[in-house]
């Protein structure tokens, strides 16, 4: 896809872009399962655990893991309920569902948004436990206070600072695993350029569509296909 250089991109998106996330967060099309029509036999029965971001549960996710059964990944929600931010057990929390969903051969990771920061820092932690990475629209660099519209909201969710949570994160560290960030400029919530950074993923895949839309348009779904392939 043609692109302008990211330094063109503002830091932190507009308001403007904001709203028309909240649009999408309650489109019938977050609800409906794509039509991808991708060979089973791409994914062949491989391992993948997806994370919802903030505030979402694996609902929101169910277009994308949809998708991915479609691609013949046998797919898995992280059955937590919501995502309320990152707390002290939240290794645990993950390592638990990926030694449940394993049956011996490393799991690959999907997060969208902070649920891509989760597992960033859980394939740190496990690395020999973890095949790939992919993260879709997760601010993977950058001051956490001027790359995206919520954090406000999550520290007062989640009852802590966004730059200081109970557990060792290191953001901008490539975590060992193979890592592939999908990124959209039309980001309502985090920053672009914060979310596909060089050094900080092995690879980085743009698409077209919100940061709502990333778990239910075909596009990204595809992305997230094509990476974990």
């Amino acid at each position: 896809m043609a692109s302008l250089p990211i330094s063109n991109i503002r830091e932190c998106p507009s308001w403007g872009a904001f709203a028309l996330e909240l649009v999408s967060a309650v489109s019938p099309r977050r609800l409906m399962a794509p039509e991808l029509h991708s060979p089973a036999d791409i994914g062949r029965g491989r391992p993948v655990l997806v994370v919802p971001g903030f505030l979402a549960s694996d609902a929101s996710t169910r277009p994308l893991r949809l998708g991915l059964r479609q691609a013949g990944f046998r797919h898995h929600g992280w059955r937590q309920g919501r995502n309320f931010g990152l707390g002290a057990d939240i290794f645990d929390i993950i390592d638990a569902r990926v030694r449940h969903i394993s049956r011996g051969e490393p799991v690959s990771l999907v997060g969208w948004s902070l649920g891509g920061l989760i597992a960033r820092e859980y394939a740190k932690h496990a690395p020999e436990r973890i095949a790939k990475v992919v993260t879709l629209g997760s601010p993977i660099c950058g001051d956490p206070r001027r790359n995206n519209n919520v954090w406000r909201l999550y520290e007062a969710v989640a009852g802590h600072p966004v730059d200081a949570p109970p557990v060792a994160c290191v953001i901008d560290e490539k975590p060992p695993a193979e890592t592939i960030a999908i990124w959209s400029r039309r980001d309502g919530i985090v920053a672009a350029h914060s979310a596909c950074a060089s050094g900080c993923a092995d690879l980085s895949l743009e698409v077209g569509c919100g940061h709502m839309e990333m778990v239910f348009a075909p596009e990204a779904i595809r992305a997230a296909i094509r990476a974990l392939a």
